[in-house]
């Protein structure tokens, strides 16, 4: 079912067996289309940092399977509606709101590299593919302003609680927001977290040599 052009309406869905419900169905319909996706957002900060109980649900997916993805999610039952036609959509059912992202902030795609990388982890009773924890501190990190403050400690929340490939996390933040990343590894220092001098001083070293040239 697609909505018309009236924006969803986000109601609260204060039932967690209604939540998972509404999820199992989400990512039934996409594995069973075999459409390429990741989980971000708040299940992926509850699985690798911290879990502040969230009530949505953030599907990170090619910009080229955005539709599809609204069409398999509409065939089941879910409200739909394109709502930024640059980065995002956006499905509900039974007041379960599904985010449907096809960019994130500074042009981060779901690339091959990501997909290879990724995560079967399991989330309250079931396993669910997530994007890399490297990936989402670099979104979370760049996706971060004045109104989104708690996406910075969901980012140091999975510094802290996660085995990180540093080398995977310095080069994604290189192509997507080195100042950012290495505001945000400083910060973690300030905070008592064990972060390696190596992808700081590596960092610090490619933006003074973006700024020589």
């Amino acid at each position: 079912m697609r909505l018309p052009e009236t924006a969803i309406e986000v109601t609260e869905a204060d039932d967690g067996d209604l939540f998972l419900r509404v999820l199992d169905e989400a990512l039934d319909a996409l594995h069973t289309a075999d459409i390429p996706f990741l989980l971000i957002g708040g299940i992926g900060s509850a699985v690798y940092g911290r879990d502040q109980g969230t009530r949505d649900i953030d599907v990170f997916v090619r910009p080229e399977t955005s539709r599809r993805v609204l069409e398999e999610l509409g065939a089941r039952g879910f409200e739909t509606k394109e709502v930024a036609e640059r980065w995002l959509s956006k499905a509900m059912k039974d007041g379960v709101l599904v985010d449907v992202i096809f960019r994130s902030t500074r042009d981060i795609l779901l690339g091959d590299e990501m997909l290879r990388r990724s995560r079967v982890m399991p989330f309250r009773g079931r396993e669910v593919p997530l994007a890399p924890p490297e990936d989402l501190v670099v979104m979370k990190a760049c996706a971060m302003s004045e109104d989104t403050s708690r996406y910075w400690y969901d980012a140091v929340s999975i510094i802290a609680h996660s085995e990180l490939d540093w080398d995977y996390l310095v080069a994604r933040a290189r192509e997507h927001g080195a100042r950012r990343l290495l505001s945000l590894l400083l910060f973690a220092t300030s905070l008592d977290i064990v972060v390696p001098s190596e992808p700081i001083e590596t960092l610090y070293d490619a933006i003074g040599a973006a700024r020589a040239s």
